[in-house]
């Protein structure tokens, strides 16, 4: 669905930073809703939506749990 999303767990990217997590909720945001760029009328409701997104973003790779290999080399 979100082509340019990246994995953002640990092995696939070490250090998952703030910003990381934020332009993944907004693509994720973009493409649910068909807007690139909201209207003013939804710019709130939109900037709500990306930061729910960023939360459970967080919450969940902060939950998980990797097991095996540590990834590439």
């Amino acid at each position: 669905m979100c082509r340019s999303i990246k994995t953002l767990r640990p092995p696939m990217t070490p250090h998952v930073e703030d910003e990381d997590i934020r332009a993944a909720a907004v693509q994720y945001v973009r493409k649910v809703s068909g807007f690139h760029h909201p209207a003013a009328h939804n710019e709130a409701v939109f900037d709500q939506a990306v930061s729910a997104v960023a939360e459970a973003t967080r919450r969940l790779l902060d939950g998980l749990e990797v097991r095996g290999p540590s990834g590439p080399e």
